[in-house]
């Protein structure tokens, strides 16, 4: 009888344990939404099946068949109506998807921040038509799609930030500053808005231009890292404005491959644009792409330093 009784007691446990993932505890897996459909993807001489195929090495991806982001949310006891879309670092040759991806969302959605990784288009894609856009082209589709389905993801859509570290910094500057619409396809996206509400840049590349802050250099053009184009163009201090949200820069005063004065100089020219509630941090250790682990002395604060800025500015 004892025996009986056990295992009608453990049935009734699993059968409790299964119900409870069928009714919310699935919803905490990250979610794959692919920005494009495959027959209107904009500036690419392929389309439908004839995409390439996503090419993943040492948790890398070099090469993105489809641009799409992975919804990453807190358990709903604990969201709040912010989101945030993190975007890999790696020299637009790749993109670190990991440490400066998925480590991350985590980390927000221990805070109760919804996070967003996106994983688009990289330059050196042979199908591009015009390379440099492709990156932009993606991240823009990507914050009108999470603005326009801000409802479903328990979101505010005046409440959406982007986050990049080194590579991903500099793009999330560019897609703070341009103002130009490079995604609009002629579906019902295009009314929706691509620009963020706030920006928190990490080690980011900022102007290859000048000397002081010449650094690592970044293959946004596609065909050569001397190719003027995209210096004059990405250079992104100097199209800053008012127009440009709040934005926070984390930087290492012994970052050996991008100047600290990289992030001086998006600081200054927001001060200059007059974009408030604007941050600069810069610690004395953690070389580049500061992560979120194993950091030196005071570096090792900067989660908390942005967590305290975002509810500083009131995004959070």
């Amino acid at each position: 009888m004892k025996r009986l009784l056990f295992f009608i007691t453990a049935f009734i446990f699993c059968s409790l344990l299964q119900a409870q993932g069928q009714t919310g505890m699935d919803n905490v897996e990250p979610v794959r939404i692919d920005l494009w459909q495959a027959n209107k993807m904009p500036n690419s001489r392929l389309q439908g099946n004839a995409l390439p195929t996503d090419s993943i090495v040492n948790h890398r991806i070099w090469r993105c068949g489809m641009p799409r982001i992975y919804a990453y949310q807190p358990v709903v006891e604990e969201r709040s109506k912010t989101a945030v879309i993190l975007i890999p670092g790696g020299g637009y040759i790749k993109q670190a998807y990991e440490v400066s991806g998925i480590s991350l969302a985590k980390w927000f959605n221990s805070i109760g921040i919804t996070a967003f990784v996106l994983l688009h288009r990289l330059p050196n894609q042979a199908e591009l038509i015009e390379p440099w856009k492709a990156p932009l082209q993606d991240a823009q589709r990507a914050i009108r799609y999470v603005r326009a389905h801000a409802e479903e993801f328990g979101i505010n859509p005046e409440r959406i930030g982007v986050m990049g570290t080194s590579a991903g910094g500099h793009f999330s500057a560019c897609v703070s500053t341009i103002t130009e619409d490079w995604s609009a396809i002629g579906d019902e996206y295009d009314k929706v808005s691509f620009l963020p509400n706030f920006a928190i840049l990490v080690s980011p590349i900022i102007n290859e231009l000048e000397p002081e802050t010449a650094g690592k250099r970044l293959d946004l053009c596609g065909t050569s890292k001397d190719d003027p184009t995209w210096s004059k163009l990405f250079s992104i201090d100097k199209s800053v404005s008012s127009t440009n949200p709040p934005t926070l820069m984390i930087h290492a005063s012994d970052d050996p491959a991008v100047p600290v004065l990289n992030s001086m100089k998006m600081y200054e020219a927001l001060k200059k644009a007059g974009v408030e509630k604007c941050s600069l941090h810069i610690f004395p250790f953690g070389k580049h792409a500061i992560a979120l682990r194993h950091q030196p002395g005071s570096t090792a604060l900067w989660p908390e330093i942005a967590e305290e800025w975002m509810k500083e500015i009131g995004v959070f």
